[in-house]
């Protein structure tokens, strides 16, 4: 803990967005694992060296890569990543439309003499 409440605010308030490398979707603020702690420290000092909550960010990310924020950027190769979830779903339910839509407007096909003989057969039985 910082000794200035302004600086631990803003350190805890970054700490929350950042991701612990070790638990995956959890933020280090709320992680137990020392990596957690080891980046908690690091955030603090970068902000007690006097970086700007941007800088201290990009200091980590710089660092570790766009894994370590819980929330990145839809820019470059992460917009595929947000973009293919929704796409996927559509293509699915458009094929899925197609498909039954397909099987819906198949007709019965007409009986054959023989066939309406044999079924009026089996109707009077």
């Amino acid at each position: 803990m910082l000794a200035d409440p302004a600086l631990e605010q803003r350190a805890r308030d970054l700490s929350k967005g950042l991701r612990c490398l070790v638990c995956r979707n959890e933020n280090i603020d709320d992680s137990d694992a020392q990596l957690a702690k080891d980046l908690r420290i690091l955030l603090r000092e970068r902000l007690v060296a006097g970086d700007t909550d941007e800088e201290a960010v990009a200091f980590l990310v710089d660092r570790y890569g766009e894994y370590v924020l819980l929330n990145p950027p839809a820019t470059g190769v992460n917009i595929l990543l947000w973009v293919a979830g929704p796409a996927m779903l559509l293509a699915g339910v458009g094929i899925a439309f197609a498909t039954f839509r397909r099987r819906g407007q198949g007709r019965a096909e007409e009986l054959t003499e023989a066939e309406r003989a044999r079924l009026a057969e089996i109707l009077k039985e």
